[in-house]
């Protein structure tokens, strides 16, 4: 396909400045509290309608799957379905987010391409009415296409947008090693020995726009299942403190870690020195992404 189409669309990656998880629901889904973030690291989707039926998805990246379990597939299919579209589309998927690190880069890329669907097609759909389609491919869809700072409640499909956190650079480095979801919810204990952020003083910081405030609450309750079996994970949070991170967290179920950087040169030596000691594979330097309304 090349980049040649009808319309392109950003799809922005997620970090979670706080998560913590409440119980198991009866239906298997986990009821969860979180602060989600998007940052400026971002993958790019090029959208084109074409005459012959069916949907034809590409990408830069030759091990991503381009049928129907891509969610961005996925995607285009539901909403194609439900409007009786007969003609086809062409999807090729720019892909810069890593893939299963724990920054909801297939929700993101599902999120685009409901959006773009739409507005190529001009189906009308509102945003609520997109929500609405996204939560059924995937939870955390319905924040990807909202963006920005929010507090994420249920299985993360309840939305409350908060107002821009701030923030100055961000390191996102992600290991070699993988990291299954079922790995970490299968070896997540929740009793009263369970340390959980906290959500609320989080959101609140949020709001007095206390940078420090942020920083001293970033919190993940699925590192307490992480951080145990894979040590790799813990060496390079450390790594990101010792190269004066104000803070370093595992976003999502990982393994992704990433730090808060007052100087932009600091971020840039600290990435350095993580790949040249082989502790992540993949490393940016990136900022906050808030939309503009």
């Amino acid at each position: 396909m090349g980049r040649s189409a009808d319309f392109c669309v950003n799809a922005y990656a997620k970090i979670n400045l706080g998560l913590d998880v409440l119980r198991k629901r009866e239906d298997g889904y986990h009821e969860v509290r979180m602060i989600m973030q998007t940052v400026r690291l971002h993958d790019r989707i090029w959208l084109r309608r074409r005459r012959e039926p069916g949907i034809c998805l590409e990408s830069n990246l030759s091990f991503l799957p381009v049928d129907k379990s891509n969610l961005a597939y996925r995607a285009a299919a539901l909403v194609m379905e439900e409007a009786g579209i007969r003609e086809g589309l062409s999807i090729y998927l720019d892909k810069r987010i890593p893939v299963a690190a724990g920054m909801a880069g297939g929700s993101a890329d599902c999120a685009a391409v409901l959006w773009g669907v739409n507005r190529i097609y001009r189906l009308g759909l509102s945003m609520e009415q997109l929500r609405e389609r996204g939560v059924k491919l995937g939870a955390d869809v319905p924040y990807c296409l909202l963006g920005g700072t929010a507090l994420a409640e249920g299985i993360g499909e309840r939305l409350t947008p908060l107002p821009p956190a701030p923030g100055k650079w961000i390191l996102i480095a992600k290991p070699s090693i993988g990291l299954s979801t079922r790995y970490i919810y299968e070896h997540l204990r929740l009793d009263e020995k369970t340390d959980h952020p906290d959500i609320d003083g989080m959101e609140q910081a949020i709001r007095r726009k206390d940078y420090m405030g942020i920083v001293s609450r970033l919190g993940n309750v699925l590192e307490s299942a992480a951080l145990p079996g894979h040590p790799p994970i813990g060496k390079l949070k450390q790594a990101l403190l010792a190269g004066g991170a104000r803070g370093a967290l595992m976003s999502g179920s990982g393994p992704t870690v990433f730090g808060f950087f007052d100087d932009i040169r600091q971020a840039k030596r600290t990435a350095s020195l993580c790949c040249k000691q082989k502790l992540a594979r993949q490393v940016f330097v990136t900022e906050f992404y808030h939309r503009k309304t």
